[in-house]
């Protein structure tokens, strides 16, 4: 049996998977932390798991990527790359796996070409393998990443992403293959990106066999979720028909919408007569026993809606998503329009919008769509951004057909041929200048930032610079275990907090007073491993955030817009304002954007004059109604 261990060339992989029999399982703990626990798992839990999960031989680790580099930053005050380093340590044998968004990378809208080098640059330091995808299966988006993946010696592992109806064929996706092969050549692992877990058994095996019948030499890499209970029905029949890879996840963990458990497959597959390739069953096991305990910690982040979804079959939302959606829908106040808005509204907007792949950004494309469909009442009356990009073919041109007239005219508005012609197209984006980024990364953190900080930064700007601040201010959070960092209900004043980190050893935390003083900060008082530590800080009272307003509602918000006065029109966080005091705009300019949902939408003038007035500013969360700028008219 053999094992393929961290280190090993790309072609040396690739030759290895092509000679022997049976399969290889890669650990995606990442995706299991997105689709079942809002990707909260902290690193503390991964370096408890650590050990014996490198002891088990999978293939790969899946334990960057996707949102989950944001979401380290963002809510688990951990650098992504600190957790990849501390991870190596103690698993010094296991390929480490990403996923990436292609010309997205690791965030939600497309990058220049020597953000996306940089970026792939960095991060192939750590990880092995590259499991690549656009939304749109457009090949182009993903050169950038397959170049610099090559140059670095990893393995590329490039996805078709998998859908159904009537234009998801195995022909279509035979086809879509040879477009990566002849950009990758045939050293790489091909991976069907089953994200939403659709599909019968049957189905994926038919296109596993039209793939090798087609590409014998090239492994093929088999993904998939479990959230119609079905994914190991699916996993059997790939392997079956010739994958050497299928994904699955520590058993303690797993929940309705990530990958299935590793050993539920591993005992499945044996009744079929097919080994899982260097697994040691009992490190599974261990795996589990090793964590099993902090589950109880991330009860919070579970979905709202427990049990399995065979209706995913009919919605298509993909396994990632929908923690975080059914959250949007409770935080919103519209979980029980769910059913409407999965069942019924969620498909239509798919077959009206091309039937592509519900996957990030394309996911949120969709899901956002949907939802302002069915609570605004009006019908594309309140386009995001995004999905006028993608009517503007800004990500790709649409794999199967074009929407229908009347939704570029809702989206584009009445003149919308002349919009498509002078603005439609796959938009070349400009390389940014990477020393004025450093330059502006260094004003905000006072110190001269490193490439692995940059490079955050050009992913995600304010939470990235956020971190750096409050790391520098206090220190490492994440050596603190679940049970403390998660906890909910505050601390008594003389209460103390005694845990073990990762590496044994233990410290303890005593909570001291928090008097506010005369400027409107709090003094934390902590004593740490018996030092007495101090911590300033405002409160968001003494903050007064620039969306504090009193909420609007829609028709309020575009009347004062049409007077100069332009506000917030969602709950949202300002990440760019695009004018200055002084400057001339016209109707139609863009004076700001927003961000909600993951997707960003260009706040546009209503009159042509002056902006006499800026109150908010890049980082701000606003509710709707909140103030962003003031224009004058010109007379």
């Amino acid at each position: 049996m053999t094992r393929i261990n961290q280190g090993t060339p790309a072609h040396t992989i690739v030759e290895t998977l092509r000679k022997t029999k049976g399969y290889y399982i890669t650990n995606t703990a990442r995706d299991l932390s997105q689709s079942d626990f809002k990707n909260r798992i902290l690193l503390h839990t991964d370096l408890m798991a650590a050990e014996s999960r490198d002891k088990a031989g999978y293939f790969s680790l899946e334990i960057t990527g996707g949102a989950s580099i944001h979401v380290d930053m963002l809510r688990k005050q951990v650098d992504p790359f600190l957790k990849l380093k501390k991870l190596r340590e103690h698993m010094p044998k296991t390929m480490f796996q990403t996923l990436c968004r292609g010309v997205n990378l690791f965030g939600y809208r497309p990058y220049p070409q020597n953000v996306i080098r940089f970026t792939v640059r960095e991060f192939a330091k750590y990880v092995d393998v590259w499991r690549t995808f656009d939304f749109l299966n457009h090949v182009p988006n993903m050169h950038a990443v397959f170049e610099e993946v090559g140059k670095a010696g990893k393995l590329n592992e490039p996805c078709l992403c998998f859908s159904t109806g009537p234009e998801h064929t195995n022909a279509y996706y035979v086809a879509k293959a040879g477009e990566l092969i002849d950009v990758t050549g045939r050293d790489i692992t091909l991976c069907i990106k089953n994200h939403g877990g659709l599909g019968t058994p049957t189905r994926i095996g038919e296109l596993v066999d039209a793939l090798k019948q087609k590409y014998p030499d090239v492994p093929i890499h088999y993904h998939g979720h479990n959230t119609d209970g079905n994914d190991v029905g699916r996993i059997v029949e790939a392997v079956k028909n010739g994958a050497s890879i299928v994904d699955g996840a520590d058993f303690a963990f797993t929940g309705f919408y990530g990958p299935p458990p590793v050993l539920t497959v591993v005992q499945t597959l044996k009744e079929f007569g097919f080994e899982a390739v260097g697994l040691e069953e009992d490190a599974v096991i261990e795996t589990s026993e090793v964590i099993r305990d902090q589950r109880q910690y991330y009860e919070q982040f579970e979905s709202q809606i427990k049990g399995f979804q065979p209706t995913v079959q009919i919605h298509k939302l993909p396994g990632g998503a929908m923690g975080s959606s059914l959250e949007q829908a409770a935080k919103g106040g519209f979980l029980d329009r769910m059913p409407e808005i999965l069942h019924k509204e969620l498909p239509r907007v798919q077959k009206e919008l091309g039937n592509y792949w519900s996957v990030t950004p394309g996911s949120q494309i969709l899901w956002t769509t949907a939802v302002a469909n069915v609570l605004d009442g009006e019908r594309y009356g309140n386009p995001s951004g995004d999905l006028r990009n993608l009517l503007l073919g800004k990500y790709g041109p649409f794999p199967f057909y074009e929407p229908e007239e009347w939704i570029y005219a809702k989206v584009l508005g009445d003149d919308w041929r002349t919009v498509l012609k002078e603005e439609g197209g796959v938009e070349k984006i400009a390389d940014m200048d990477l020393a004025h980024e450093r330059y502006s990364l260094a004003e905000q953190i006072g110190t001269e930032p490193t490439d692995e900080q940059l490079v955050l930064y050009l992913q995600h700007p304010n939470d990235a610079a956020e971190f750096f601040k409050f790391e520098h201010n206090y220190g490492q959070a994440h050596v603190l275990p679940p049970s403390i960092f998660f906890r909910r209900g505050g601390f008594e004043i003389g209460e103390n907090l005694s845990f073990r980190d990762y590496h044994g050893k233990e410290h303890m935390v005593e909570i001291g007073p928090s008097p506010m003083n005369d400027t409107g900060e709090a003094s934390v008082y902590l004593i740490v491993d018996h030092h007495q530590s101090i911590y300033n800080f405002k409160t968001k009272k003494a903050e007064g955030p620039a969306g504090a307003a009193q909420e609007l509602n829609k028709e309020e918000i575009l009347d004062l817009a049409k007077a100069g006065d332009v506000r917030s029109p969602f709950s949202g966080k300002i990440v760019e304002i695009s004018v200055v005091e002084g400057q001339e705009i016209l109707v139609g300019d863009r004076v700001a954007i927003m961000e909600a949902m993951k997707m960003q939408t260009p706040v546009l003038s209503e009159i042509e004059g002056i902006v006499t007035g800026i109150y908010a500013k890049k980082g701000d969360a606003l509710k709707p109604g909140g103030k962003i700028l003031k224009i004058d008219r010109n007379e």
